[in-house]
């Protein structure tokens, strides 16, 4: 039961690094965080996308995913949700007035890490082409015999948040450092805000003018 084979595994496991590597919403949420935030902030954005990412794979397990990829009215209203929530995300940050003191240097902000948790949840629980990726994707990695098609979905798709876990915690410690090196230049870090905050509604509305 749940045996499989080199080769299997071997394609598996270089196809999830390269997906866990490529940029996208949920990659974005976690280096803007780590950005803003620091490395608590980072962290807290991990867990809460690897959160959204298991409800995804819970989804497609059950079936349930097949429902956003058959009916365009679920689709499209998981769609604008997310592409909402994004658009929102992206003008908060544009629209923030920046905080610092009279003599020009910013104060940190103060990391939420519940907060910023639930909003990395949402960014990859409301992206319904995450939910219809695992629906595609999982089932290539089924092998007949080798124990319950469910159970096989899950164990993959947990697998590829695991990957996830060996990847992003790297990259959020450097980011962490490069935020910390360039935190005195104040100009330099309320450009970088700006062009994060347009990267979220630019991601808001492709996700937006997305097809399934």
């Amino acid at each position: 039961m749940l045996t499989y084979s080199l080769a299997h595994w071997m394609a598996f496991l270089s196809t999830a690094i390269l997906l866990n590597l490529s940029p996208g919403p949920d990659m974005a949420f976690i280096l803007g965080q780590t950005a803003r935030h620091g490395r608590r902030g980072g962290i807290a954005a991990m867990f809460g996308v690897w959160s959204g990412a298991a409800l995804h794979v819970a989804m497609a397990a059950l079936g349930l995913s097949a429902v956003l990829a058959t009916s365009a009215l679920a689709f499209s209203l998981v769609k604008w949700i997310g592409a909402a929530y994004l658009v929102w995300l992206g003008l908060q940050i544009l629209l923030r007035r920046g905080t610092g003191e009279a003599s020009g240097v910013a104060v940190p902000s103060t990391p939420r890490p519940g907060a910023i948790f639930r909003q990395g949840m949402l960014v990859s629980a409301l992206n319904p082409k995450v939910a219809v990726f695992f629906l595609a994707f999982l089932p290539q990695f089924v092998v007949p015999g080798a124990g319950p098609a469910a159970l096989q979905l899950a164990l993959h798709g947990g697998l590829i948040i695991l990957v996830a876990a060996l990847i992003e915690p790297p990259l959020v410690f450097i980011g962490d450092r490069l935020a910390r090196a360039l935190s005195d230049h104040r100009r330099l870090g309320t450009w970088l805000e700006k062009a994060l905050g347009g990267l979220f509604v630019t991601l808001g509305v492709k996700l937006a003018l997305s097809e399934r």
